[in-house]
């Protein structure tokens, strides 16, 4: 039985602009959609995979992620920064040159400092881990967010190979580049400044 106010939600965290989606895109236009699959598929595990730990060990986790918070923000930011300029001098779109999409692996570790990401698991673990459940409610769970998370990030690849014909033009790609370069670096900003309001 689907469970609407989980799907909502789940669809809702996903498919709104965050760094992964910006990334997804950004590899959308640069690589196209066919080798931006592994980043989704990355991306898509990695969450289910934070999903099920951090609903199957609730207690441990919410006492662990007051210890590290800082420490996890500052690594997060640091990334996004590093990406952002990544993606401000990427090339144009299938230039073969030295630019590759970002893996499987990276995309799924990128999950564990991804503060969007940590914001969106902690509540899905909170608000819809079953009363008593243990590690097959928190596996099913997980199962349950891979499989809405999956087509609603897909969309920002999807559309950003769709604007990679308009991105042939050096200016217009570095327009965008730059742009999404200066979404992820302000992303990084607003999370450090947000982090040091609440110290």
């Amino acid at each position: 039985m689907i469970d609407v106010p989980l799907t909502t939600y789940i669809a809702t965290m996903s498919v709104t602009p965050g760094p992964n989606n910006l990334m997804l895109a950004a590899s959308g236009v640069n690589f196209g959609f066919r080798r931006t699959l592994p980043h989704i598929v990355g991306v898509c595990v990695g969450h289910a995979v934070q999903v099920m730990v951090v609903a199957g060990a609730l207690a441990w986790a919410m006492v662990w992620l007051e210890a590290v918070r800082g420490p996890l923000v500052a690594a997060g930011c640091t990334y996004l920064l590093w990406l952002a300029w990544r993606q401000a001098h990427a090339g144009r779109p299938g230039a073969g040159g030295r630019g590759r999409p970002l893996g499987f692996v990276g995309a799924a570790l990128f999950q564990w400092i991804n503060p969007k990401g940590w914001v969106m698991v902690v509540n899905v673990a909170i608000l819809f881990l079953p009363r008593g459940g243990g590690w097959h409610a928190a596996a099913t769970l997980a199962l349950w967010c891979a499989l809405v998370n999956l087509p609603c990030i897909a969309l920002w690849a999807i559309a950003g190979d769709r604007l990679r014909t308009w991105m042939t033009d050096a200016r217009a790609l570095a327009v965008f580049n730059w742009s999404m370069a200066a979404l992820l670096a302000g992303t990084a900003g607003w999370l450090l400044l947000d982090e040091a309001v609440l110290v």
